[in-house]
């Protein structure tokens, strides 16, 4: 037997596929040792799983430093100021009947109170501020309210306070606002911070407003000469406004006096 022959239902060798019908080699292999190489499929699949899981992981990489960026942009955020709050949306007023153009049935507008109609009192001017209230004196009456009124006697060294009701001597020295004393005639003397002035106009005896108006710009805390029938303004220690008018004058040295008609007001 020829040893060179082939061999009939032999194995192929590993590696190598059987030989086909029609193919060369050695004791029918096909292509015998010298033939190609057997294509390798495993190997390249096997390469691709291999690719697919490299990608997979990187993707997941990529993922995880997007997701830490975006957690630490967040908290940086907060921890700066916070996100402005949504304003709630304007209400919107809707316009009464009248300011829309009028309503056009009278008694419609009778069914409820219209907050826009004013409250003022019948008869009064609602657009003039109110008026002031008169200033009120230390006792709680309006400027210009009769405090006493009535004869008073003043006479030589015995001064009186007018602030007193009824006007009498104080004991505290500076409490006293007139008194007379004889200097060739009757003088009347304002006491500590006293004023008088001497009424000039003989067609009316001056009121309160009158006295008001001048004793504290034309007053006067020096001596005056007096005689009967003269009308002074005066204001007290206390700041009340005050009417002398002299009814008689005795001026007999140690004797000397004044009566007079008095009027003091409140202020």
């Amino acid at each position: 037997m020829n040893s060179e022959e082939p061999r009939q239902n032999w194995p192929a060798p590993p590696g190598h596929p059987p030989a086909g019908p029609g193919q060369g080699g050695y004791d029918g292999y096909g292509g015998g040792y010298g033939g190609s190489a057997p294509a390798t499929p495993v190997v390249q699949v096997r390469s691709n799983a291999h690719r697919g899981a490299w990608i997979g992981a990187g993707a997941t990489l990529v993922a995880a430093v997007i997701g830490v960026a975006g957690t630490y942009m967040v908290s940086g955020n907060d921890g700066g100021q916070s996100a402005p709050r949504a304003q709630p949306p304007a209400t919107s007023v809707t316009p009464s009947a009248a300011e829309a153009g009028g309503d056009d049935n009278p008694a419609d507008s009778s069914t409820g109170p219209d907050s826009s109609q004013s409250t003022a009192t019948p008869g009064t001017d609602s657009s003039r501020p109110p008026e002031a209230p008169a200033p009120q004196s230390p006792t709680g009456k309006p400027g210009g309210t009769v405090e006493w009124q009535g004869a008073l006697a003043i006479e030589y060294a015995e001064p009186k306070d007018l602030d007193a009701a009824p006007p009498a001597e104080s004991e505290i020295r500076e409490e006293n606002d007139f008194s007379v004393y004889p200097f060739g005639s009757t003088m009347l003397r304002p006491e500590d911070g006293a004023k008088a002035l001497v009424w000039k106009d003989a067609t009316k005896a001056p009121s309160y407003a009158d006295c008001a108006g001048v004793i504290e710009t034309l007053g006067t805390s020096e001596d005056l000469k007096i005689k009967t029938g003269m009308v002074l303004c005066a204001a007290t220690t206390d700041g009340r406004v005050a009417r002398l008018t002299v009814k008689e004058l005795a001026d007999q040295a140690s004797d000397t006096r004044g009566v007079f008609d008095v009027v003091v007001w409140s202020h």
